[in-house]
């Protein structure tokens, strides 16, 4: 496709590959992507953030996935556009700043999930047409390529533009972990005051999601096992309760907040809602266990070998569990806006490019917070 619409630019790229699971990111310069729908947009990709999911990605934890190596990793990013087809079906222009989630590259347009549309029960749905569910559809940086490297193609109808005061990196990291973590404070289904929790509160989606839930107007609980995390949770300056799991015990925890609400019976006490982002049995019993009787559980995480549920608590206590993946389109947009009215901002550390491996190092580490690829930083 034809690709006369753009800014002058280089013959070549780098770009960081995965060449075998379990190995370093090797960098190496190859050509640019060329567009190839009318939907496609060319983006100079100004930051690009590390996920917890392109760490399981990386020791070949999520196969199929990706189909082939090597592979370009990173669902969440950011960039500035550079290049539209001749027959483009944009709205975008050249020079916008947008942000790109993984989900969804050329979804199929006829499936079952691209053709319903915003409904009563889901009126934050993609329009007919184009759904982030659609299992026909390539996700960036899953099984497409994704941002690690610094020009890339993208669908125009998964992106959405950057507010004014939100930098490059402070947009990368909602890409993902803002909007999956604000999608799940949205499935909660709570008003102002209600009680949320949030599991895993220091991580990369935990401590956006302290900052989400206050500004919501939730009251909010949370929680973690690490040093450094709680740290971090401690120090955003919500008005969130943080609890170290390692010494306090949820059932106390739930009728300490029980009775601050003036509540009597224990079936009465605790969250209204509860959110599980580790892969850990202790945290989804424990999340489970702050929960007062009718509450729900959303569960983020996919651990490879899934959770154990009680039945007790799903019949005697009634305890709803529903999972929550990412968010629409509208819910992107809906993201970004929220941040910036909010000041939003995740705890970010930046690396180069050529600094990615370091920045899986770091990762490893487990010290909460984002961990960023700044394209404008020097290797």
């Amino acid at each position: 496709m034809a690709t006369t619409n753009h800014l002058s630019l280089p013959q070549s790229m780098r770009v960081q590959f995965l060449d075998a699971f379990n190995t370093p990111y090797s960098l190496r310069s190859v050509s640019l992507p060329s567009l190839s729908s009318p939907h496609d947009v060319l983006i100079k990709v100004d930051a690009a953030s590390y996920c917890h999911t392109d760490a399981v990605l990386a020791a070949g934890q999520m196969q199929p996935n990706p189909p082939s190596l090597p592979h370009v990793g990173c669902h969440e990013f950011a960039g500035t556009i550079v290049a539209l087809p001749d027959e483009s079906s944009s709205n975008f222009r050249i020079g916008d700043r947008v942000g790109v989630p993984g989900r969804s590259f050329h979804p199929c347009g006829t499936c079952f999930e691209c053709a319903t549309g915003p409904t009563p029960d889901d009126p934050d749905a993609d329009p007919p047409g184009y759904s982030v569910y659609c299992s026909k559809s390539l996700n960036n940086g899953i099984n497409g390529p994704g941002g690690f490297r610094e020009y890339a193609v993208v669908d125009s109808r998964q992106i959405a533009p950057i507010p004014d005061s939100l930098s490059a990196t402070d947009t990368a990291v909602l890409m993902c972990a803002g909007v999956t973590v604000y999608n799940a404070l949205k499935r909660c289904a709570l008003q102002p005051g209600q009680r949320v929790g949030i599991l895993g509160c220091g991580g990369g989606l935990g401590h956006l999601g302290l900052q989400f839930a206050a500004k919501m107007g939730l009251r909010v609980l949370g929680v973690d096992n690490a040093d450094a995390p709680l740290e971090l949770a401690r120090n955003l300056g919500t008005s969130a309760k943080i609890v170290d799991a390692r010494v306090a015990n949820a059932n106390e925890v739930a009728i300490e907040l029980g009775r601050e609400d003036g509540k009597q019976d224990r079936g009465d006490m605790g969250l209204d809602s509860v959110i599980i982002l580790p892969e850990s049995q202790k945290a989804f019993d424990y999340g489970i266990d702050l929960l007062r009787n009718h509450g729900r559980c959303v569960v983020v995480s996919f651990p490879e070998r899934g959770f154990h549920i009680s039945a007790r608590d799903i019949v005697f206590r009634d305890i709803s569990i529903v999972g929550s993946l990412v968010g629409s389109n509208k819910t992107l947009r809906e993201v970004l806006q929220f941040a910036a009215e909010h000041e939003v901002r995740a705890a970010i550390k930046t690396f180069p490019l050529s600094g990615l491996n370091d920045l899986v190092a770091e990762y490893h580490k487990g010290e909460g917070g984002k961990l960023v690829i700044d394209m404008a930083l020097p290797d």
